[in-house]
């Protein structure tokens, strides 16, 4: 009878893989559960306030970011609609994410994080930022988030 044999490990590394951690197992039932709620829900209502809702959720330093975050959006690039996506206040343009706020205790950074996908209009070149550290939120960064906002957007 043939024995089994095991995978074998790189050469010289200790490493093993044991798979997603909490944070990113949490981030992926939270998505899943967005996307159920988007199913269920009529066309005409708004996921703003669930994504309100979970900005309300945050620590204190977060919120104050998030809050303030969402309601540059609001004011400067209001053709973008706020949603979740995996538990982050996120925004869309034609139902696509372009940008998105991710507190700092989301995966225990020491930094919140403002991202942009793919869909983001900020090509510049054959390299440019897809997400920026925040740590606070000046009028100075604010100036800058708005003019990444818009071109995101555009």
């Amino acid at each position: 009878m043939p024995t089994k044999k095991t995978a074998r490990s790189n050469a010289g590394t200790e490493q093993q893989y044991e798979g997603f951690t909490d944070e990113e197992r949490g981030a992926m039932k939270a998505r899943a559960s967005e996307l159920k709620a988007e199913s269920r829900r009529a066309a005409d209502e708004d996921a703003e306030s669930e994504v309100l809702a979970k900005i309300a959720e945050m620590q204190e330093s977060d919120r104050a970011m998030a809050e303030r975050f969402h309601a540059l959006i609001k004011a400067n690039v209001p053709e973008l609609t706020p949603k979740l996506w995996y538990g982050m206040p996120a925004y869309a343009k034609g139902g696509k994410i372009v940008c998105h706020f991710q507190p700092a205790k989301k995966f225990k950074t020491r930094y919140a994080t403002i991202g942009f996908s793919d869909e983001a209009n900020l090509d510049d070149g054959s390299m440019w930022p897809a997400a920026y550290a925040l740590t606070r939120l000046t009028d100075a960064e604010e100036k800058k988030i708005t003019a990444l906002v818009k071109k995101a957007a555009s």
